[in-house]
């Protein structure tokens, strides 16, 4: 098994995670005007690395990878509690629910290991959400994933879905989308750098612009992802 293509593999676009069904925010953000163009694009996704994806779900993903190192399930479980309530808007929460679930769905099927089973059967009793930095952050931990790369990977694999739901809602064309994916690449390699030495005491959220858009979703009268 290489680890690097493995890690390829669970954070590629094609992986059955769901993500391509989420646009966490940006939906109602463009449905409003606040989001017009590939600029606007940007500034949504450079917001929502910062305040969202690196501070919480990139932390949860280095602590989760530590403790499947251990093999360490009490605090996988404690892990994912923590996250569950850090995210206070639902959509934004059952989305990452949503997306962990499927990924377990698949990963149990694939490398077979007792630290998983184990926490899909929490998961499956409704004992533990089953977020997705969680269950992907334990496959580090299992598949034995470098943790730089891994949170590289994790926070490319999150723009490159908000990408993708903005070329979907947005008249911008494929070199706009691969334009703001090379813009943010610098972004990406300070924040996933500055996950190395977190721990779960460092996780936080602060992003009430897009928590607002992603409640705001939920009552529009046309949609076209379910966040």
């Amino acid at each position: 098994m290489n680890r690097f293509l493995s890690l390829l593999q669970f954070a590629d676009g094609l992986f059955p995670a769901g993500a391509y069904a989420h646009s966490l925010g940006l939906e109602a953000c463009v449905q409003s005007g606040q989001v017009r163009d590939a600029a606007g694009v940007e500034a949504f996704l450079r917001a929502y690395l910062e305040g969202c994806a690196a501070p919480t779900d990139a932390v949860a993903v280095a602590c989760a990878r530590r403790a499947a190192r251990k093999e360490d399930l009490a605090s996988c479980l404690a892990l994912d509690e923590k996250l569950d309530a850090i995210k206070a808007a639902s959509e934004m929460r059952d989305a990452s629910r949503q997306m962990g679930r499927q990924t377990l769905r698949v990963a149990t099927q694939l490398p077979s290991h007792r630290l998983l089973d184990e926490f899909g059967k929490a998961v499956a009793a409704e004992t533990t959400p089953g977020h997705h930095p969680v269950v992907f952050g334990m496959l580090g931990g299992i598949l034995e994933w470098d943790a730089l790369e891994m949170s590289s990977a994790f926070l490319y694999s999150t723009s490159a879905a908000l990408v993708g739901a903005s070329l979907r809602l947005l008249p911008l064309g494929q070199t706009a989308g691969q334009r703001i994916l090379w813009n943010v690449q610098p972004l990406i390699a300070t924040l996933a750098q500055e996950t190395q030495d977190k721990h779960e005491a460092d996780m936080w959220s602060f992003a009430p612009a897009l928590e607002i858009a992603s409640m705001q979703h939920a009552l529009l009268d046309a949609r076209l992802f379910r966040s």
